[in-house]
């Protein structure tokens, strides 16, 4: 398997190169970058199927790229890529492969192939069309022999961010029956007001939970099924209101869930990349299986791409890039996801957990601590809500903030004006944050509006902005299954190469176990009467503040 180097990243040539260039080009504003190239578009711009990337809104040039292309090979990326689809096991500390690409390989070969991943693919997708396609028709029974009209989704982490975002994003495909809905939270405000108004005769539960341990998810489980109890009053009919999904179906029997009613994922497969395992489950219910395939095969032709496309071509490598030249030359410490459809209001959160959790490390793949920055903050919102909400800051804060800006050219609601409304502020707002606005244009504009001199150079300062803040905007036809999955696919990837630059395992989260295990003990300690003191004294007191509040109700 290929190995990075046992030097920091930081040590490279490339490295140092490309600090001694930041300096260089940090003096050009990208006004200037335009006017001395006419054909920068052209050169900066990358398409793959319906999605064009445009990427000359950034501070580069050509040798920018030539350095970071340096600083990629340094790192071994084809190599790492090569293992990461050959099935190594790149993910070192679990000692364990990384084969979520598996699960969506379209290739006739994966389709017939003896491999037994594939065949177990194969079987859980021919589940997931089964079951989907009963409640989906109405056909599976609940109590009273009552149709299914209500399927309630109970995960958290990747078993609840991937599916409730790509159901929500894809809601213009999605069928009237059965209603989907999602608890994550074990604020039992979370449940309890989603069962509000159902009934529990009509209504499925999936609990989703690779481990079947996990604290939240087993107890708004149980809440369900004292629910469903309450108004059943018999265990033999919980059955039908009950699926799981997961890697350890033990459990999920032990809790009372029939085998033929488990779906089963494996420890292959990363819970923030589970969306396209069974995990995606509600997807198919929502938008039918032969969409959610389509989903899987946009996915795949991105895989594709990403595999054999060489670098300076490569969609999600030179995202990649572009986010390491901030992040390591520009002390950019964040980055803001812009989607411009009301639909994909929840992919910013999905990929805060994507990017985050894969890359929000400080040690290296030789366990050394790293002496650079790594994952950036992952922030968004919709774009036109963001605009009247934090993009003052993206104008005319201290920090410089890259963003990513997405939309697409057709809405399926077809309304010419509103849609022609949010694609021109998308251009706008990329325009702007580029070219900013100078002095003298701003003096010209107020000197326009008929105010005095005295008045424009008091206002001035205020009117004006720097711009050169760098974005990306991705532009496709449409926001439909098939280019939902590239779009995922396309930030997995580039969020890989990230890490392989850095030198850091993308794919494990220690830092995640530890806090499940102090809640563990922490809820033990919160049932008893004793007080607390094995802990820190903020924490203590907390707890016992806490206890002494239900004591006294």
């Amino acid at each position: 398997m290929t190995q990075t180097s046992s030097t920091q990243a930081d040590q490279s040539t490339a490295w140092q190169a490309l600090e001694q260039h930041a300096k260089l080009i940090s003096t050009q504003h990208m006004r200037q970058l335009f006017a001395a190239d006419p054909e920068r578009f052209d050169k900066y711009h990358l398409q793959h199927n319906d999605i064009l990337l445009d990427y000359s809104k950034n501070i580069i040039d050509d040798n920018t790229l030539q350095l970071l292309d340096q600083l990629a090979e340094h790192a071994g990326l084809a190599g790492w890529i090569e293992a990461f689809f050959n099935g190594e096991k790149i993910n070192h500390t679990e000692g364990r492969a990384v084969l979520h690409t598996a699960l969506r390989d379209r290739s006739p070969e994966s389709q017939t192939a003896d491999n037994p991943i594939y065949q177990q693919i194969r079987a859980e997708h021919a589940r997931m069309r089964h079951i989907s396609e009963q409640l989906r028709k109405q056909h599976w029974l609940g109590a009273n022999q009552q149709a299914i009209t209500d399927v309630v989704n109970i995960g958290i982490g990747g078993s609840d961010l991937g599916p409730n975002m790509v159901v929500e994003a894809l809601r213009p495909y999605t069928a009237d029956t059965p209603r989907l809905h999602f608890v994550s939270n074990v604020d039992e405000n979370h449940i309890y007001d989603t069962l509000r108004g159902l009934s529990p005769a009509t209504t499925l539960f999936i609990v989703s939970s690779k481990t079947f341990g996990t604290l939240e998810t087993l107890l708004n489980a149980k809440t369900a099924r004292k629910w469903l109890l309450q108004e059943l009053g018999d265990n033999d009919q919980l059955q039908q209101h009950f699926l799981a999904i997961t890697a350890n179906p033990e459990a999920a029997i032990k809790f009372g869930i029939p085998t033929e009613n488990i779906l089963q994922f494996w420890d292959w497969v990363g819970g923030r990349y589970s969306l396209w395992s069974a995990i995606g489950l509600p997807i198919a219910i929502a938008i039918g299986m032969d969409r959610y395939e389509q989903l899987l095969q946009g996915a795949y032709e991105m895989d594709l791409h990403f595999r054999h496309a060489p670098l300076r071509d490569n969609m999600p490598v030179v995202m990649a890039l572009l986010g390491i030249w901030y992040g390591n030359f520009f002390a950019a410490r964040s980055h803001a996801i812009l989607p411009y459809d009301e639909h994909m209001k929840s992919f910013p959160a999905y990929l805060q957990q994507a990017d985050m959790e894969s890359n929000g490390k400080s040690v290296d793949r030789a366990g050394h601590k790293v002496n650079y920055h790594t994952g950036p903050v992952i922030f968004g919102e919709v774009g036109i809500r963001g605009q009247h909400a934090f993009y003052q800051l993206l104008h005319q804060g201290t920090q410089l903030i890259p963003a990513d800006f997405l939309v697409a050219m057709e809405n399926k609601k077809a309304n010419t004006r509103h849609h022609q409304a949010l694609v021109a502020n998308v251009f706008a707002q990329t325009e702007a944050l580029m070219r900013g606005r100078t002095a003298q244009e701003a003096h010209d504009e107020m000197q326009k509006q008929g105010m005095s001199e005295q008045q424009i150079a008091a206002l001035v300062p205020y009117r004006s902005f720097d711009g050169n803040k760098p974005t990306n905007t991705l532009l496709y036809k449409t926001t439909d299954p098939k280019t939902l999955g590239a779009l995922i696919a396309l930030y997995e990837h580039k969020i890989f190469v990230q890490g392989v630059i850095w030198n850091i395992n993308s794919f494990d989260q220690w830092g995640v176990e530890l806090g499940k295990q102090l809640a563990n003990c922490i809820i033990d300690e919160l049932k008893d009467d004793r007080p607390a003191s094995q802990h820190d004294a903020s924490t203590n007191a907390l707890i016992n503040h806490y206890k002494q509040h239900h004591a006294e109700k």
